[in-house]
């Protein structure tokens, strides 16, 4: 065998661990690809579901408020129909609000029609209605008057012996819709479909006018229901390839839909694809050089740089992209040493890209994780906290007005965090939000005094909801019944003997009627107490004197903020001195 055809050999042989490196680097850049891309579209198809759910469930509260009033009981053409008008415009997405009797005819809505022009009684939204007594979702339409794609929401009109009494119907623009989920974003050159129960488009991103109200082909719509709730390889409607995502609604709102997020593989992988192009043309680019190279070569001294290029090849066949044939200068062989180092670096650095890529892939789907299991925890201690709440409404007396505004305290202090993605926030802007919706602007009734403290996550929702029930005992009672009342809030950050941070702060409130004494410690004084208590580890010193409530604080500040889980507040021990007010404590 000629010396040519064995130098050409060669070159072939060192090139096959280099290909096979990047073959298994591109099948593994390409595997976590996929996986992003699929679970990525599945969490766009079920925020998608999410958001129409709430919005289902955000037309159903409205009709339900409907039906409870006066003016659509009564059925009174002119005034319902006035007051449909002014409801109709304040309700993104609706169009169209109307009132049907118990015979399905129009009795009122907001185009103006006369009573009984015409009748929804074989409408499938009104006989479900009807039927249930409750909520019901129509199909896909074409409006009888106003000509346009729609869906409608019904619900029942309870009447005196307890059946439906006619019902009260809204509805939805469906391009509204598509211009929300438009608005909302979607992966690069997706496509998203959303169907109601027999498979007729409601919406879908791109070409909604084009496919509104029109059926999907059997072969497709199969396709999706037999895969919700996953990711599958699917044809699309227009033939080609799909990464495609199903979800579906859940009850208590737009029930029964599907959503699908379909993915171009070929955008999904394009950067990939580019990138092993690249590749291979670096690694042709480099087995030309060098087999030129070695065709260049003299005959003379060519063992030895040839003994050290078989042993190179050999550490790069076992992976050792690093290693180096050492040879150079002007020669053939220098030149073939050279060319051949080029190119280990060349894949050395594009396996080091690579590997970079499925390591961040790693660490963005750990930190997703991560998050998942601190919403997890969050949501749970939440709803333990509501729970508790509820579990105390029965013994109340205000209809429910202590109930939501503690529901809504702790509502804006989750808004408070969620500013900062759950990583804390400033004492002062705890205090500000809870004191927000009693500030006047002509009269100054809180006075915040102390320096700035960063707080984590478990000492906001504590604090926050402590500040809370002073405040609605100050606004019922205390000092914030009357013009002249005023809240003096002082706090501090003192070191103990060990170094621990103590926050330290006092609630003072003059100018406010005589407080009253009691002895009976109500939920809210408990709620106070087990929160500081239980969940931060402080104390709490809440006394009742004449001039106003006092209420004073203590609260290590360095303790991690661990995952706890919440217990009822009504069971946590209360540390009060003095006399506790038959206030809002004492009766909440």
């Amino acid at each position: 065998m000629s010396l040519t055809k064995r130098i050409v050999g060669l070159m072939a042989l060192a090139l096959v661990p280099a290909l096979a490196i990047q073959g298994y680097n591109e099948y593994a850049l390409r595997s976590a690809r996929g996986a992003a891309v699929r679970s990525d579209a599945l969490r766009t198809a079920r925020g998608v579901a999410a958001d129409l759910g709430d919005f289902g469930r955000g037309a159903r509260q409205i009709l339900g408020l409907l039906s409870e009033l006066p003016v659509i009981r009564n059925r009174d053409a002119q005034s319902c129909t006035a007051y449909l008008k002014r409801v109709v415009d304040k309700v993104p997405g609706s169009f169209f609000f109307g009132v049907a009797d118990p015979d399905g005819r129009i009795r009122c809505n907001t185009l103006g029609s006369s009573p009984g022009a015409y009748t929804v009684a074989d409408r499938s939204y009104f006989q479900e209605a009807m039927r249930s007594g409750g909520f019901a979702v129509g199909e896909v339409l074409t409006g009888r008057v106003t000509g346009r794609p729609t869906i409608q929401f019904a619900l029942a009109i309870p009447g005196s012996d307890g059946r439906a009494d006619g019902i009260v119907i809204t509805s939805i623009d469906l391009s509204y819709l598509a211009a929300r989920q438009a608005a909302a974003g979607l992966p690069p050159d997706a496509v998203l479909t959303v169907a109601d129960r027999r498979g007729t488009v409601l919406l879908r991103l791109p070409g909604h006018d084009d496919w509104v109200g029109k059926a999907l082909p059997p072969p497709f719509w199969e396709a999706l229901t037999q895969h919700r709730g996953d990711v599958a390889d699917l044809p699309g409607l227009n033939g080609g390839p799909r990464i495609t995502a199903v979800a579906e609604t859940g009850p208590g709102g737009l029930d029964s839909i599907t959503v699908s997020v379909g993915v171009s593989p070929a955008t999904a992988f394009a950067d990939i694809d580019a990138a092993t192009r690249r590749g291979l043309v670096l690694i042709g680019l480099g087995a030309a050089l060098a087999i030129a190279a070695a065709l260049l070569a003299g005959r003379a001294f060519i063992r030895q740089p040839v003994q050290r290029l078989i042993q190179t090849a050999a550490a790069w066949r076992a992976g050792a992209l690093d290693a180096r044939s050492g040879l150079a200068g002007p020669g053939e062989f220098g030149q073939l040493g050279e060319a051949f180092d080029a190119m280990a670096a060349a894949l050395q650095t594009r396996e080091g890209e690579l590997r970079a890529e499925i390591a961040r892939s790693r660490r963005l789907q750990e930190r997703q994780t991560l998050m998942l299991h601190e919403l997890n925890h969050r949501v749970r201690n939440t709803l333990a906290t509501v729970q508790s709440l509820v579990r105390q409404r029965p013994r109340d007396d205000d209809g429910g007005v202590r109930l939501e505004g503690r529901i809504l305290a702790l509502s804006k202090t989750h808004d408070l965090l969620a500013q900062d993605d759950w990583g804390g926030a400033s004492l002062r802007a705890v205090l500000e939000n809870a004191f927000a919706p009693f500030e006047d602007a002509t009269v100054r009734r809180f006075a915040l005094d102390g320096p700035d403290v960063e707080l984590l996550p478990r000492y906001v929702l504590a604090l926050g909801m402590a500040i809370h029930e002073l405040t609605t005992n100050a606004v019922k009672y205390g000092a914030l019944a009357t013009e002249n009342g005023r809240i003096d809030i002082r706090w501090r950050v003192a070191a103990t003997d060990d170094d621990t941070r103590v926050l330290a702060l006092e609630w003072r409130e003059s100018g406010g009627p005589p407080v009253a004494e009691t002895r009976r410690s109500g939920f809210g004084t408990r709620l106070i107490a087990g929160g500081i208590s239980r969940e931060l580890g402080g104390t709490v010193d809440l006394t009742f004197p004449p001039d106003g409530v006092r209420c004073a604080l203590r609260v290590p500040l360095d303790e991690p903020d661990r995952f706890t889980s919440f217990r009822d507040p009504a069971s946590a021990v209360t540390q009060t001195s003095g006399a506790a007010s038959d206030q809002l404590f004492g009766r909440s």
